[in-house]
């Protein structure tokens, strides 16, 4: 891209709210050099775009006063970052996907190559006022994750996604924080440190210019950011109605997976998130899932089983003469043989077998179960 581009996109970056699909639309046609030119100039030109209103052009030109691309660009080295446009080598092409709501540009903080982190990435998403539960687990993904090599992507906020970047730096990991606000702008405040971490291991990204600060709508348009950028979304509780539900149904929509972590079904705070799995999300409980899910053929979850007992391994005539025997006092061969459906003889040589597996023992004439203790202190029928 050529720098008289490159500036005019930074520039529009202050004129054009993120998200604006007319913008997109009008870049697409006519590019960035002769938008900005049309905005700033009064010949007429901007008025005949399509969909052009006086309204919107005035809101634009009051915008466009202030623009100062060069400073932008300035202001941004000097935080050790860069400002990335589509067609750079650097762009993440499946942004593209956003069609005309594509940004306009990512103003980038952080030393790895944005378009290559991209392109192994989940975003870990949920509530604010996140439990106990939710911050556990949400930390718990973002360090497994990180891990198995995957970059962790989430906003930056607090609740789920502070503890999903926090996860991710504890295991020494790959993690990307999206932002609603310039780059240089630590939002919200009490993440400050966080932040800086995340630039200095990792990568901070927006598409607002330097010293611009978040709106409401800006937060939810930000959310589509994430959505396109990573492979899928991890929600981590979330209420009904909630931004990171947002992101779940953008990453739908653009055809990424979403998955979503069980929470108790009397929180509301999971509520949204169980909605989500009674539709297309995918129900996941640890990292291992979460990569099978998004990760290349062969990135299998452990097959998850109770623990094997002992009493597993026996064969299905030894279980039943084990099963035979009353969880108190003994019982004669005979009646075992009759409870088990087997011959007195058979009986006797399966009890032998049992006996020498610590499972049964003599008493007396008859057998009874070898004595084990339980947390309640008495015995199970059936031995181990």
């Amino acid at each position: 891209m050529g720098d008289r581009e490159r500036l005019a996109r930074a520039a529009l970056t202050r004129v054009l709210e993120p998200g604006d699909e007319r913008g997109g639309r009008w870049l697409r046609e006519i590019g960035a050099t002769e938008l900005i030119r049309r905005i700033t100039a009064r010949d007429g030109s901007a008025e005949q775009l399509r969909g052009m209103t006086a309204k919107r052009l005035a809101g634009y030109r009051l915008r466009a006063e202030t623009v100062a691309p060069e400073r932008d660009l300035a202001s941004v080295a000097a935080v050790g970052g860069r400002f990335v446009c589509p067609g750079d080598r650097e762009w993440p092409g499946q942004l593209d996907d956003l069609g005309y709501s594509r940004p306009t540009g990512l103003w980038v903080r952080g030393r790895p190559d944005l378009r290559l982190w991209a392109l192994r990435s989940v975003a870990v998403v949920g509530a604010r006022a996140c439990t106990p539960y939710g911050a556990h687990m949400a930390a718990s993904l973002g360090a497994g994750l990180a891990e198995l090599g995957w970059v962790v992507v989430s906003g930056a906020a607090f609740g789920v996604d502070g503890a999903a970047h926090r996860g991710a730096l504890s295991a020494g990991g790959a993690t990307m924080a999206v932002l609603a606000c310039g780059v240089d702008v630590a939002y919200p405040r009490g993440h400050a440190e966080l932040i800086e971490r995340v630039a200095e291991q990792g990568l901070v990204i927006g598409e607002l210019p330097p010293a611009e600060h978040p709106t409401r709508s800006r937060f939810i348009l930000r959310n589509r950011v994430i959505a396109a950028l990573t492979r899928g979304t991890v929600v981590v509780e979330a209420e009904y109605r909630s931004g990171s539900l947002v992101t779940a149904r953008s990453a739908q929509r653009l055809g990424r997976f979403t998955m979503g972590v069980p929470g108790p079904a009397t929180s509301g705070l999971s509520a949204g998130v169980h909605e989500l799995l009674r539709g297309e999300g995918v129900l996941v409980t640890d990292a291992a899932e979460v990569a099978e899910l998004v990760g290349e053929i062969g990135d299998l979850a452990p097959a998850r089983r109770g623990p094997v007992l002992a009493r597993d391994l026996l064969d299905a005539a030894s279980a039943r003469v084990l099963d035979a025997l009353p969880s108190q006092g003994s019982v004669s061969q005979r009646d075992i043989a009759r409870t088990a459906g087997t011959g007195v003889d058979e009986a006797l040589g399966r009890l032998y077998e049992l006996h020498s597996l610590g499972f049964v023992e003599r008493a007396g004439e008859g057998w009874q179960l070898t004595p084990r203790p339980t947390r309640k202190g008495g015995l199970r029928r059936g031995g181990p």
